[in-house]
């Protein structure tokens, strides 16, 4: 698993208590798909329904909170996860603050966006 590296105050980004928040080097190897329909895997979506039309703006903005949630490898977030639409759609996602902080931390353009 590769977590966000832990803050100067030796705590590190957590998505829920006692997971840290997985986050990749960089956005260009978020190679995820851009159009097309996804299905999740079931560790990173418990629910039956779990395909998402990407050509639907609110199913896009819903399986990136899901994945950049729930997920515990980088290699989820790479399969996954495209980096120029996650710039497009960052503002608009619903995360936990500590997600949110983890990838605003190594990825500056995200905090402008």
């Amino acid at each position: 698993m590769q977590g966000v590296s832990p803050t100067s105050t030796g705590v590190a980004f957590l998505a829920r208590p006692g997971r840290p928040a997985v986050v990749t080097s960089t956005l260009a190897e978020l190679t995820g798909p851009t159009r097309g329909i996804v299905e999740l895997p079931v560790r990173l979506m418990w629910n039956a329904e779990r395909t998402f039309d990407l050509a639907d703006p609110d199913d896009l903005l819903w399986m990136y909170e899901n994945v950049l949630r729930e997920t515990t490898r980088a290699d989820d977030l790479r399969e996954l996860v495209n980096g120029h639409l996650l710039r497009q759609v960052w503002c608009l996602l619903n995360l936990p603050r500590g997600v949110r902080e983890a990838w605003e931390h190594r990825h500056d353009e995200l905090r402008a966006a």
